[in-house]
């Protein structure tokens, strides 16, 4: 019996800020194979062929790592993709977007794979780019509310079923539940995400809605309801969310979605876990990253575009 070749692709980028357009073109790349490497450029690569990144090294490397389609992660990829690399790691071909990426010197970063006939091509995401959530961002700077991110719902809609996992608890699963609004997903959402993984076999997220958040916040997130949740379902650590959650958690809610226990990274909001606090289903997990929140994140943007 004859084995399968298993099919390697390379995929390359600065994945600065990374949104669910990123992650939907890993989750396309990976569907053009078996096992995908993800180079990650260094911070002085981009700099020099791009300009200075928002996030560093680590937090870029991390985000990517947190990514449920990628197998493997290869730190200060080079800038030009070369067939060294794609054979180092034995890939097969190579995977882009269908935009154009530049050197410094304008020179195509894949003119070499594509010459050699390894490369190919994915769909741009329609409706995401890092420029208009840049726009977001300075909008809210200017008017602090904000205003409400609208998504266009028959292509969210087709995209969240292709990040979701459809995959039901199985019995003797132990469920946990977080929930929180996942705005501008960060390395130190996945890191908490991560350590809330150890403490059962299959992890729900609820994302706040917009309106909710809003409300207790005074203020609209960047990113809307179904785009917080395309970016959260993105995450290896994650097996299913609820759209809108509430704020309070009930014993009504434990019970209906069978909870085992209940997490969370904010001590100031445990009023809202009472219920799993009176019944011993409550664990605080602090925030291992404090250097990067949604709103360090969007400082540093906004700081950068208004230097």
């Amino acid at each position: 019996m004859t084995t399968k070749k298993q099919i390697k692709i390379w995929v390359d980028g600065c994945f600065d800020t990374m949104h669910y357009g990123h992650a939907n073109a890993l989750r396309q790349a990976k569907e053009m194979g078996d096992y995908l490497v993800v180079g990650v450029h260094s911070d002085k690569e981009i700099e020099l062929n791009k300009g200075p990144t928002v996030l560093k090294n680590n937090e870029r490397y991390a985000a990517v790592a947190a990514c449920k389609w990628v197998d493997e992660v290869v730190e200060d990829a080079p800038y030009l993709t070369s067939i060294e690399y794609l054979d180092k790691y034995n890939c097969d071909f190579c995977v882009h977007g269908d935009d154009v990426t530049t050197l410094a010197d304008g020179t195509d970063c894949y003119s070499v794979v594509k010459n050699a006939g390894r490369y190919k091509e994915c769909k741009r995401t329609e409706g995401v780019s890092t420029t208009d959530l840049v726009k977001r961002m300075l909008l809210r700077k200017s008017q602090p509310k904000g205003s409400k991110a609208v998504a266009d719902d028959a292509y969210t809609t087709e995209r969240l079923k292709l990040f979701a996992n459809n995959k039901p608890p199985k019995e003797g699963d132990r469920i946990v539940y977080v929930d929180g609004s996942f705005d501008m997903f960060h390395a130190g959402h996945a890191n908490f995400l991560a350590k809330v993984k150890e403490e059962g076999t299959f992890v729900i997220v609820g994302v706040h809605g917009d309106d909710t958040l809003e409300k207790a916040d005074s203020r609209y997130p960047i990113l809307n309801v179904q785009e917080r949740a395309l970016s959260v379902l993105a995450c290896r650590y994650v097996d299913d969310i609820i759209l809108d959650s509430p704020l309070v958690i009930d014993q009504s809610f434990i019970d209906k979605h069978k909870i085992d226990i209940v997490c969370n990274a904010v001590l100031e909001n445990a009023d809202r876990y009472k219920a799993a606090i009176e019944t011993g289903k409550y664990k605080f997990i602090p925030n291992q990253l404090e250097n990067i929140s949604s709103e360090s994140v969007i400082d540093r943007i906004v700081k950068d575009y208004e230097l």
